[in-house]
């Protein structure tokens, strides 16, 4: 039986049926609110043809939409990447039995996790020339800005991960002669991988709405291309930026049901004993995933 099944309680007959009045008084609500906020749109004429004809023809998609939305995808896809780096690397070196390593790893992610995302930006478009005296693309300055913020943050996200892991997994692979590197890589951070994705997912949609903060350094992303740029064009603001959080949203879900997919996956398939912990017994038998 799951750990969520033990700390779940099935509710009785009387939980039953406050939370159904409780799910339709929500649904009410929420049906108002949203009728309110057309009826209120409908006033001022946000509905009208004219301003929504923009989206039906194929050049607004084609030299507004696309472009923006081509941006903001390679700009999350590789900060992701690197976050996902940052943060592995970062989580195991504070960790580390050597305090030269510790103290300097904890320094960096604890900097970087008080530091604003939009002050980054700004600093190493506008800054960070001056150290280097070279310029600075807008694409790097918003990806090293997400690598850093959003990597500090999986960083303590997968240490807290593997410091939840029971303790004789550790004790076990030192047992049989396992160095530390081999411990953290074979035993602990797929482990702490696995069980800190949820944190880890949600981070990552984070990092790809904050795309959305390279407007300061005129990145031409989806927000700036599909909202800022197109409504001064051809469009309504409003039923741009409509548009463009729709977009958003199905981007984002699509990450969220990736994640759940690849969940259910590692759950079906389980985990295997790498070779190098085989001798370590049940205390090591979830380390590596099967394939």
């Amino acid at each position: 039986m799951s750990t969520s099944t033990l700390l779940y309680d099935h509710p009785g007959p009387r939980a039953r049926v406050r939370n159904a009045v409780h799910s339709v008084v929500f649904g009410v609500g929420l049906v108002a609110l949203l009728w309110w906020v057309y009826a209120k749109f409908d006033q001022a004429g946000q509905w009208e043809g004219n301003l929504w004809k923009p989206f039906a023809e194929a050049s607004t998609w084609t030299q507004f939409i696309w472009p923006g939305l081509r941006q903001t995808l390679l700009a999350a896809a590789t900060g992701m990447m690197l976050s996902l780096a940052f943060g592995i690397l970062f989580a195991v070196a504070r960790l580390s039995d050597h305090w030269w390593v510790r103290i300097p790893a904890g320094v960096v992610v604890e900097f970087f996790r008080a530091v604003p995302l939009l002050i980054m930006i700004f600093f190493i478009f506008y800054g960070v020339p001056f150290l280097i005296q070279g310029p600075v693309s807008a694409f790097w300055a918003v990806v090293v800005g997400l690598t850093l913020y959003n990597g500090s943050v999986l960083a303590e996200a997968i240490r807290a991960g593997i410091r939840s892991l029971p303790g004789g997994q550790s004790e076990a692979a030192y047992a049989v002669g396992m160095r530390k590197n081999q411990v953290m890589r074979l035993i602990l951070v797929p482990q702490a991988a696995r069980a800190m994705l949820p944190v880890i997912v949600s981070q990552l949609v984070v990092l790809l709405k904050d795309t959305a903060l390279g407007y300061i350094v005129a990145f031409p992303e989806l927000l700036q291309r599909g909202v800022n740029d197109l409504s001064a064009n051809r469009g309504n603001v409003v039923a741009a930026a409509i548009v463009v959080a729709a977009i958003y949203i199905m981007i984002n879900s699509l990450v969220t049901t990736l994640a759940n997919w690849l969940d259910r996956r590692t759950r079906r398939r389980g985990f295997r004993i790498p070779k190098q912990s085989a001798a370590m017994g049940d205390d090591a038998s979830v380390a590596e995933p099967q394939g």
